[in-house]
């Protein structure tokens, strides 16, 4: 520190403190509503200030070394209570904030003694404008990529490595902020000063990029897996309009048949035999009809094509569904979670029939509203083998089919999922909100 009154004191620790939360405010958002936070914030303020000004009365040497560090502490705990990040991605907001917290107080004190002979409002001056510019920065380039950053952080991050570079950036700044680090304007020291600014940030930068690619990557994998089960989609309703046709095919054939034996019946004036045989073809027309498995059409369809194709693989098939023909959930959402629960559950009976041929597989799907809950369950045939990673069952075992989508309509609709195996049975339950959030969870972000 430069020294001066307590009134420059309390100066400096006010920019150095609003301008920290100024910074950490636009990565991070609070868990209050805007009114609450800012009352929170300024009494948390009034208070840290005062007692950092008590400390500079009372003893200077001890604060000069240690209020930056002490305030920071103070204000990352605040600032994790106030957050609504988990505690991971909390830190590490908060040790980018380190690091840009440190480039304006290091940065103040520089200029003022470089330029300005230690003078004091010249490093005020200089803390206000390299604020200023970092905020216009973040505000600009970062911002809108830290949402989708913290959600790849989230999702896709090693914790481990999460800690271990946490560690590597606070140690870094720590080693520029050390207050017994000789303060003597000299080559060597700049040149330090500008290698840990150099090498910190470049590690921040790095790790960024590197989850924001990881992040892309994964919804390219997404976006992939929505791909092929809307081919896997096309094909099912490409077995039904085949089915339709040649169905036509060969009811146009019989019906020339029957035409010919109702004149004859009719020609011999055989009326009781020809009333016997027209309600004979009524039954087996009437069996001939495709069963209707709910009033929704579109789950009807791809319900109705899942189930031949997994008759033709001789799996037993129980459905249990009870849904009306209106919906608030839109009908793509709510296929796109049908056909890939009952395509994954296919593929997990196909894959026992590899090596026990002659054991048999089912499929118990049920489907039933409750109020303005949706409930979807099904249960399965798999290998007992087959585990589990984080709760959600791997690519392999589904045969990559979208397990994550089926997640991501899930969360869309305010739900939640459980997968589990019991001992060769899978089992997949999903709870879901008639009607989606407001806001979504990244939107919210």
């Amino acid at each position: 520190m430069l020294g001066g009154s307590v009134y420059i004191a309390f100066i400096r620790f006010t920019i150095s403190l609003m301008g920290t939360i100024l910074l950490f405010s636009l990565l991070a958002k609070s868990r209050f509503e805007r009114k609450k936070t800012i009352v929170c914030y300024s009494c948390f303020s009034v208070a840290l200030i005062l007692l950092a000004c008590v400390w500079y009365v009372t003893d200077w040497e001890s604060c000069s070394r240690m209020v930056a560090f002490t305030m920071y502490i103070c204000f990352a705990i605040f600032a994790i209570f106030m957050g609504r990040d988990s505690v991971y991605l909390a830190i590490y907001k908060l040790a980018l904030i380190f690091y840009l917290m440190s480039v304006f107080l290091v940065g103040g004190l520089e200029i003022s003694i470089l330029f300005f002979n230690r003078n004091v409002w010249a490093d005020i001056v200089s803390r206000i404008f390299l604020i200023l510019l970092i905020a216009f920065l973040l505000e600009k380039y970062v911002r809108k990529s830290m949402n989708s950053f913290c959600d790849y952080v989230e999702s896709e991050a090693d914790k481990f490595s999460i800690v271990a570079m946490i560690i590597c950036i606070l140690l870094g700044i720590g080693y520029i902020l050390n207050p017994s680090m000789n303060r003597e304007i000299t080559p060597q020291r700049l040149y330090q000063i500008l290698t840990n600014f150099f090498l910190t940030g470049t590690l921040q930068l790095l790790v960024f990029r590197f989850y924001l690619h990881v992040g892309k990557e994964k919804e390219y994998e997404r976006e992939n897996q929505l791909i092929q089960m809307n081919y896997r989609l096309l094909e099912r309703q490409i077995e039904i309009l085949q089915e339709s046709v040649d169905s036509g095919r060969r009811l146009r054939h019989d019906i020339r048949h029957h035409n010919a034996v109702m004149a004859e019946y009719l020609r011999r004036g055989e009326t009781e035999e020809l009333l016997q045989y027209l309600q004979e073809y009524d039954r087996e027309t009437d069996q001939g009809i495709p069963k209707t498995i709910c009033a929704n059409p579109a789950v009807n369809n791809i319900l109705s094509a899942y189930s031949r194709k997994a008759r033709k693989e001789e799996i037993r098939v129980v459905l249990d569904v009870e849904l009306g023909k209106n919906l608030a959930i839109p009908s793509i959402d709510l296929v796109a979670i049908l056909a890939n629960v009952y395509e994954n559950a296919i593929y997990a009976c196909m894959e026992v029939r590899k090596y026990a041929k002659e054991q048999e597989c089912f499929i118990d799907l049920m489907l039933k509203k409750r109020k303005n809950k949706l409930v979807i369950s099904c249960y399965n045939t798999c290998k007992k083998e087959a585990v589990l990673k984080d709760g959600k069952p791997r690519s392999e075992f589904t045969g990559g089919v979208g397990v994550s989508s089926i997640i991501r309509t899930v969360k869309k609709y305010g739900g939640e999922y459980d997968f589990k195996n019991d001992d060769g049975v899978f089992m997949v339950r999903l709870i879901m909100n008639t009607e989606p959030p407001k806001f979504s969870v990244t939107e919210e972000r």
